[in-house]
């Protein structure tokens, strides 16, 4: 039977198993029922509940919830929004959206002014990519394991053969370095000289948390200003606080050209991404308003939600929160894993709360993800780094909530260690 709009939605977990099946795709449903045909029905602040009634501890979610899951501010202003003027005609101007620019600006690094809306991070990549090859600049270099999407232009930029091979031939021109090798960096520029630009993460997020050496991001940006290459900061992961700072380049007082923003911008409620760059670098979009469009992007209600969300983090210190809090879970995990499964754990690295665990062993990050959601405790794989099992929890955690984590992750380490 067809569901229609007027009728409540199927929690059943055969139901939605099966549907995902027909209509989503059997490797999706596949995917699903190795998981234990969990389905999720709501979300508030570091909570997920499923249709048995079960609430997981949510410290997945690929880095769009720092604001935890419906966090209220957020959620009244995109309710006003809809309830007032959610979409706008793309014709006349619109204040929201104005207004929404003006705070993300605010809190990027000075210089930064203009700002491109979009839905998504690979949009936001897209974009970056346009507006350089609108200053000439065609050559693209990224790093190895980075990722910044799956569109065909980002697609170019994440070197994974498993996601770039069906879809061959991607862009030309693109070169892959070794994520935190200058050496390897000067030589593609040179290759490229006048013509470059380079797009990188300041952590590796899907690479497996992968944190550079110090000072080689401001040295990036030097080389890119020698060769006369232009710079993108892939910050859609790492922004907003995620690192314990507003953006990780901050942390080298590095100013990109573009700096790119998704995930947490959303506040965990409605999509929206944007470029942010300097006057120059934007200037082609400022001097033309249709070279690069998008019916959906930058409407108000996606703007109200952006704008609610930084002044959440603004007001309440959600910056300083995942720093403290980052310091605090790095610590209790490498007590844990020490205690716990001496020898398990290969790594333990991260910043703010993106952290990840390397595991010696490829077949345990997979085990400890299950191990936790029967602890009711949600974590995430790492796309290009198959031994990472990585943590991004909201900057709204309790003190408790670190206790109960601390809690299930012994657990679940000494489950894999029986069982070794």
């Amino acid at each position: 039977m067809t569901a229609t709009a007027a009728e409540p939605v199927t929690t059943n977990s055969k139901d939605v198993v099966e549907r995902y099946r027909r209509h989503l795709g059997s490797g999706r449903a596949t995917l699903g029922h190795l998981l234990g045909d969990i389905v999720e029905v709501a979300s508030a602040g570091t909570r997920i509940t499923t249709a048995d009634g079960r609430e997981f501890l949510d410290f997945g979610g690929y880095g769009v919830f720092i604001l935890g899951h419906g966090h209220p501010g957020v959620v009244e202003a995109v309710r006003r929004q809809l309830e007032l003027h959610p979409l706008a005609t793309r014709v006349f101007l619109e204040p929201v959206t104005a207004l929404a620019a003006e705070a993300l600006s605010s809190v990027t690094p000075a210089g930064l002014d203009f700002v491109h809306f979009v839905n998504s991070g690979a949009e936001a990549t897209e974009t970056a990519l346009k507006l350089a090859r609108a200053h000439g600049k065609t050559a693209l270099i990224s790093a190895h394991n980075g990722f910044h999407g799956k569109t065909m232009g980002a697609l170019s930029l994440t070197a994974k053969p498993l996601y770039q091979d069906p879809f061959r031939p991607l862009l030309p021109d693109v070169t892959h370095v070794p994520y935190g090798d200058l050496e390897a960096m000067r030589a593609a520029l040179a290759a490229a000289e006048g013509r470059a630009c380079v797009v990188l993460e300041p952590v590796q997020g899907e690479g497996g948390v992968v944190l550079p050496p110090p000072g080689y991001l401001a040295a990036v940006a030097r080389l890119c200003g020698e060769h006369g290459a232009m710079f993108v900061a892939d910050e859609i992961q790492t922004g907003l606080g995620r690192l314990g700072s507003w953006w990780g380049i901050e942390q080298e007082g590095v100013l990109p050209d573009m700096l790119l923003v998704g995930k947490g911008l959303s506040g965990g409620v409605v999509p929206v991404a944007a470029v942010v760059a300097t006057a120059e670098v934007y200037a082609p979009f400022g001097r033309d308003p249709f070279l690069h469009t998008s019916t959906f992007g930058g409407s108000p209600l996606a703007c109200s939600a952006a704008v609610a969300a930084i002044e959440a983090i603004r007001e309440e210190g959600l910056v300083e929160r995942a720093a403290l809090l980052g310091d605090r879970l790095l610590a209790d995990i490498r007590k844990a894993c020490e205690e716990e499964a001496p020898g398990l754990v290969a790594d333990i690295r991260g910043r703010g709360l993106l952290i990840g665990l390397e595991f010696a062993n490829q077949a345990d990050p997979g085990e400890l993800v299950l191990e936790l959601l029967d602890r009711n405790v949600l974590v995430n794989h790492s796309l290009n780094a198959a031994k990472v099992v990585r943590l991004t929890p909201p900057a709204v955690l309790a003190d408790h909530e670190l206790a109960e984590f601390d809690s299930a992750l012994r657990g679940a380490l000494r489950a894999l260690v029986g069982r070794a």
